[in-house]
């Protein structure tokens, strides 16, 4: 009998520009995301499922119920297996959505330091952006007022209905790196 070839892996659309071009404001913010995708790579990290394919992450539920793939990439239940390289690349394409809407959404990010900026878009990112437009959380950011953002942050820790271990030792990295970052750093346009 033959082995029917698996369905090739859908791959996130290549057609999208994902970053722009290096002489706008906006390119000095894409190249200095790498803090938001470190930061949500400490807490999604590259899931494999099942473990007797370690080089391959498999589709799985996450505890908030949604079906994902790699490093938290929501997928259909019947996506193909993923290796490394291929969730890497949807991680990339995901953090730049997260990316472009905290901008719409919270637009005086721009001219934060970098921490404050990652923050935010590792919120968006785990939680999606219409999460964030509806919030407190973009009211006391676009406010500046970075101690009730931090406390804002610290409320969003439910998944499935109950409060996610996970989810609240996420939402205090983000509060940190959002009042740290009031301490140390530059501005995203600063020096460029």
């Amino acid at each position: 009998m033959q082995e029917t070839p698996s369905p090739p892996v859908q791959r996130p659309q290549t057609k999208r520009l994902l970053t722009p071009t290096e002489n706008t404001p906006t390119a000095s913010i894409f190249k200095r995301r790498e803090q938001a995708i470190d930061l949500a790579n400490r807490f999604e990290g590259f899931c494999r499922v099942p473990k007797s394919d370690p080089d391959r992450a498999y589709p799985y539920v996450c505890p908030a119920g949604f079906w994902t793939i790699g490093y938290g990439h929501l997928c259909d239940a019947k996506h193909p297996p993923i290796n490394m390289e291929e969730g890497e690349a949807y991680l990339a394409a995901d953090m730049a959505e997260a990316l472009r809407a905290t901008l719409r959404y919270c637009p005086v990010l721009a001219t934060e330091p970098e921490g404050r900026l990652a923050a935010i878009v590792d919120f968006t990112f785990n939680l999606g952006a219409g999460r964030l437009q509806a919030s407190t959380l973009r009211r006391r950011v676009n406010q500046r007022d970075w101690a009730g953002a931090a406390q804002e942050l610290r409320r969003w820790v439910y998944g499935g209905g109950r409060v996610l271990p996970g989810l609240v030792l996420r939402r205090v990295s983000e509060a940190s790196f959002l009042l740290a970052s009031g301490q140390t750093g530059h501005g995203l346009m600063a020096g460029e």
